[in-house]
């Protein structure tokens, strides 16, 4: 016998033997029993949809490349990974919502004659797919704003509890039960991480790592200075908790001073031109009957 055809004959048997073994070889019973029991008081209809769900979930991550998939999971964190929207559901979503947009486009384009009808196509495939990409950047930045704006009143309540006698910790779970919004859930959950095993300095980080407010991470990087080198807690609590006031109030006169050019383009465009055909109509009207009826 050749070579060639042993060679041949080889490498059809061992894949085909290989996959007729492991075939024969899984315990089917063991698996059935143990789905019979996840699936124990679930709905049928809901385990369908599950399973409908978890394949167009997985469809999204192959049709996704790595890369973007941890920048969406960067946006998610940023939005604070709402319940509704978790990451397999918007990878999911992103090719069916592209597919709806170019069919919505070609047929914008097909009927258009126009090269703006054509863009407008385009335009409309590419809002599709980054829908949800829009969708999380604007909850992401509206929470991390939210975040930044409590951070003042949160430092203050924890400063208060520290020199009441309270540890670090103890504050952070009164400021997180006390309080109400993305920051005292963001508290709550660095102090879950620290029960479950993980390390302060870890907890920390991670905190600053699911935000993006430059005074939240600067706030993260002087309490693990702290925390190494032996110093007292309140004295820095202390000193961020002024320098949060401080910014805050410089925000807001940021914000009153950026005020007179923010309404210079709608009273230029919106306002004054009423005001001058309220004013100037009639004399306008005037001139013109007047001279009308020389």
């Amino acid at each position: 016998m050749a070579p060639s055809v042993l060679l041949a004959m080889l490498l059809v048997s061992v894949p085909l033997g290989y996959l007729v073994w492991s075939l024969l070889s899984v315990d089917r019973k063991s698996q059935r029993a143990t789905r019979e029991i996840l699936a124990l008081g679930t709905d049928p209809a809901e385990l369908t949809q599950r399973a409908r769900s978890g394949l167009l979930e997985r469809a999204g991550y192959r049709l996704t490349p790595a890369a973007y998939v941890r920048k969406l999971d960067r946006l998610l964190s940023l939005a604070g990974r709402p319940a509704s929207l978790p990451l397999g559901r918007v990878l999911a979503a992103k090719p069916l919502l592209g597919l709806l947009g170019a069919l919505l486009g070609f047929w914008i384009g097909a009927n258009g004659t126009t090269p703006i009808l054509k863009l407008v196509g385009i335009f409309v495939f590419l809002l599709g797919y980054f829908i949800p990409d829009l969708l999380l950047y604007s909850k992401g930045q509206e929470r991390q704003k939210i975040l930044q704006m409590e951070l003042a009143n949160t430092l203050d309540q924890m400063l208060i509890s520290v020199e009441a006698g309270l540890g670090f910790e103890g504050a952070m779970a009164r400021a997180g039960e006390n309080g109400k919004g993305p920051l005292a859930d963001e508290l709550i959950r660095t102090l879950q991480d620290m029960q479950v095993g993980r390390s302060r300095r870890e907890s920390y980080v991670a905190l600053a790592e699911r935000t993006n407010v430059p005074e939240l991470r600067s706030f993260v990087q002087a309490v693990v200075q702290a925390d190494t080198y032996g110093i007292a807690i309140s004295r820095v609590l202390r000193v961020q908790a002024k320098v949060m006031r401080v910014k805050r109030r410089q925000r807001a006169e940021e914000k009153a001073m950026k005020l007179p050019v923010t309404i210079l383009f709608p009273l230029l465009f919106f306002i004054f031109p009423v005001l001058f055909i309220a004013i100037l109509g009639p004399a306008v009207i005037n001139a013109i009957d007047t001279f009308s009826g020389q």
